[in-house]
């Protein structure tokens, strides 16, 4: 029989143990949050041990928003405006300064006398060559009668020999006639014969010896006349240097320069002025070596006067070096600006490449302390900035191209780096 209780239900078979869970949900997520509390200790500590820090004022650095847009590579130059034609002045002669007739900034024509140079030494040696001159003159009138008179007395010479000949011959033939009838002796046949063949021979000798003669003389004739010649010439040249002692303009222009006082001694090839002609100007323009490479004929430039921007295109490279710097001429490209004056510096933008799509940051100090090998981007809260290591490439007097390590809207640091030391990270406060 069994004793129940009533209102309980009956046992059935063994009683079964229930299992308590081991890691309910609550003490799972207990366990988490200590957990990724403890890594966030351990990441901080290990940061703050690992990495050096500086603590910095926001508002005493400059950040830029790292961007990507048009590229123009330029570099900025200075140039100064001169005419396209301009002449130099020289004095081909030295010599002291004896009279100016002209002051710089006046207006000349062409053939005008600028300045005179007397030169003592010139004078006297035209004065001598003149006298030389003179002296030769004569000599060649005096050697011209002397032919003249001499080739009349070989014609006359020759007459008497020609009608000797002459009378010799009519002889001869006469007396070879008689000498063939019998008339007349051997003998004497023989003599009148001698005779006339002595005639032939004597003058075929004096006519050769006057053609010697005449050829001497006529050669000596021409060689006093081309002594003279050559004297004429150089005594018309010693009289053209002492025409360029007075210096005058060679073209019509402005005389935009000129360096002489009255009673100052210049040398042969000084360069004592300049003359400029005002209807066309053209800019030149010093630029630095390192670019030397990469500058030529037909590369553009522009700048700006007023409110207005004006075009350049550079139209000879002057390859010489000095100081560090090469020259180039620009010439105007459309309009010229109005008013323009020799001599007016403009600041021009020397275009190096042409506009490209590329990652740009704005230009700061930073570059003095990186070198561009690094920059201090910004975390996304904008709460430090840390090291990034970074390529730049081209550049122009605003921005830097960067090829490597920043996206369009990063966010870095370009002011100096001058107070940072060698920080890896830097604390925004």
């Amino acid at each position: 029989m069994t004793n129940e209780t009533p209102g309980q239900p009956a046992l059935m078979g063994m009683d079964r143990k229930i299992k308590k869970k081991k890691w309910p949900p609550r003490k799972i997520a207990l366990v988490a949050s200590a957990a990724a509390f403890v890594l966030v200790l351990l990441y901080l500590f290990l940061f703050q041990f690992s990495a050096s820090s500086l603590n910095v004022e926001a508002d005493r650095i400059t950040v830029s928003t790292v961007e990507k847009g048009p590229f123009l590579e330029y570099i900025p130059i200075q140039g100064s405006v001169m005419p396209i034609s301009r002449h130099s002045l020289a004095t081909s002669e030295g010599g002291r300064v004896d009279k100016i007739f002209m002051e710089a900034g006046t207006m000349v024509k062409k053939g005008e006398p600028i300045l005179e140079i007397v030169n003592t030494d010139l004078l006297l040696n035209i004065m001598w060559r003149d006298a030389d001159f003179i002296q030769q003159s004569n000599q060649l009138r005096q050697v011209r009668l002397s032919l003249e008179q001499y080739q009349q007395a070989l014609r006359q010479q020759m007459n008497t020999i020609e009608n000797d000949l002459a009378k010799q011959k009519s002889a001869f033939e006469r007396n070879q006639k008689l000498y063939n009838e019998k008339l007349l002796s051997e003998f004497d046949f023989e003599r009148y014969k001698l005779d006339y063949e002595y005639q032939v021979r004597n003058r075929d000798i004096v006519a050769e010896s006057q053609k010697k003669e005449l050829e001497y003389r006529t050669e000596q004739l021409r060689s006093l006349e081309e002594q003279l010649k050559r004297m004429e010439s150089n005594l018309a040249a010693s009289k053209q240097k002492l025409d360029a002692l007075v210096i005058r303009a060679p073209i019509s222009g402005q005389l935009s320069a000129l360096d002489a006082e009255i009673g100052e001694f210049k040398a042969p090839g000084t360069e004592i002025g300049q003359i400029d002609v005002l209807d066309a100007f053209s800019v030149r323009a010093q630029i630095d070596e390192f670019y030397v490479t990469r500058v030529q004929a037909g590369q553009k430039g522009e700048f700006d006067l007023g409110q207005t921007t004006y075009n350049l295109k550079i139209r000879r490279v002057f390859p010489e070096v000095r100081e560090g710097k090469f020259e180039v001429d620009f010439d105007f490209v459309g309009a010229e600006p109005p008013d323009i004056r020799r001599g007016q510096t403009l600041h021009i933008r020397l275009e190096l490449g042409d506009i490209a799509d590329a990652v740009l940051v704005a230009k700061g100090g930073f570059y003095q302390t990186t070198g561009g090998n690094w920059i201090y981007a910004l975390d996304k809260n904008g709460k430090f900035a840390v090291k990034r290591f970074i390529r730049i490439g081209r550049q122009n007097p605003q921005v830097y191209e960067v090829l490597e390590g920043l996206e369009p809207g990063d966010r870095v640091i370009t002011s100096s780096y001058e107070s940072f030391g060698d920080m890896d990270r830097l604390i925004l406060k």
